[in-house]
């Protein structure tokens, strides 16, 4: 158990059955009343954010998760299948799991998952990952000195703007946390 004063952004605490993660924190002191904490929270099953207030004597459960690295092996249409690095253990997870990590996924990648009491949290991805672009516009003669963009979509469907001396074949890295184009690799 944790009292108000030990919260803090990016913990995780139940409440009521549910998993939250703390996004803000404000502790409110009005007039004659009691202090109060509001927090702003995001559901971790549902992806949901939420606000709620609590005296500030109130306590909570924090959570303490399982990380594991596991690999992304293949998508059979509905389902992506992940691999524990140690056990071996196949694993499937349905698209509203993966979330917005499915705009960066590439067969071998190692992710790290996190979960509690066996059940699938969340996924983080590596900080950068190198994807082939697909498609994108031509460019033109002198367009490479300029710091205009284009918009190119990569080989996991996601369109992105690159600059544009980008082609139809290039490899590049791409910040996954931002979504934007880094450098061009090949």
């Amino acid at each position: 158990m944790i009292t108000s004063g030990d919260l803090k952004k990016g913990i995780i605490i139940e409440l009521g059955g549910e998993l939250y993660q703390v996004l803000d924190y404000h502790h409110i002191k009005a007039g004659r009343g009691s202090a109060q904490i509001r927090l702003k929270l995001r559901d971790i099953h549902g992806g949901h954010t939420t606000e709620r207030t609590f005296p500030s004597t109130e306590k909570f459960v924090r959570v303490n998760l399982d990380y594991r690295t596991m690999q992304y092996l293949y998508n059979d249409g509905q389902l992506y299948y992940l691999m524990d690095e140690e056990t071996y253990e196949q694993t499937p997870l349905s698209n509203g799991q993966l979330g917005d990590a499915l705009n960066y996924l590439k067969e071998g990648m190692s992710l790290r998952i996190s979960g509690y009491k066996g059940e699938i949290t969340g996924v983080e991805l590596p900080d950068t990952v190198e994807l082939k672009v697909a498609d994108t516009g031509s460019s033109f003669k002198g367009d490479t000195a300029s710091t205009a963009t284009k918009p190119a979509t990569l080989e996991t469907g996601i369109t992105i703007q690159v600059p544009m001396f980008v082609n139809t074949g290039d490899v590049i890295r791409v910040d996954t946390r931002t979504g934007l184009y880094i450098e061009r690799v090949s």
